[in-house]
């Protein structure tokens, strides 16, 4: 009665063990074609958004520590036009929208105005950015779904 009992445990052990490596073999070729996949998407549209994301919040963040100087924001609100520039190659199905070129030509106008005329202060800042934002959110709500 041992004998068959310890190879009943036995065969239990084993059909556990090949059952963890069949798990770890299936996560690990689920993780593998997950990156193939990724690789494959063309990251640009999302990279220029997150820049563009990463400024303004950089610019948000200026106001609440009340940091306004022109020398504090110009850097951004410049690198924010430059990346404006980039919106219409990013989104090569949507370039010939004139909407979304409309939108786009919105964001850099604005943009070229606030350099124009830099704001000075925390206030000036905050309304620039509302003004971007406004922009931003105008394309966002016709075109992002």
């Amino acid at each position: 009665m041992t004998t068959s009992a310890s190879q009943a445990g036995n065969a239990a052990a084993r059909y556990f063990f090949l059952f963890l490596i069949g798990l770890v073999t299936g996560i690990v070729a689920t993780l593998m074609a997950m990156r193939a996949l990724d690789a494959r998407k063309d990251h640009y549209p999302e990279s220029v958004m997150h820049v563009m994301a990463a400024h303004a919040d950089a610019l948000k963040a200026s106001i609440e520590q009340n940091r306004c100087a022109a020398t504090d924001t110009l850097p951004h609100l410049q690198t924010l036009r430059m990346m404006a520039n980039d919106i219409e190659p990013a989104f090569g199905d949507l370039r010939e929208d004139a909407r979304f070129a409309e939108h786009a030509s919105d964001l850099r106008a604005g943009l070229d105005g606030v350099l124009a005329s830099p704001p000075l202060n925390c206030a000036g800042v905050g309304t620039a950015l509302k003004d971007i934002g406004e922009d931003c959110k105008a394309c966002h709500q016709d075109f992002r779904n």
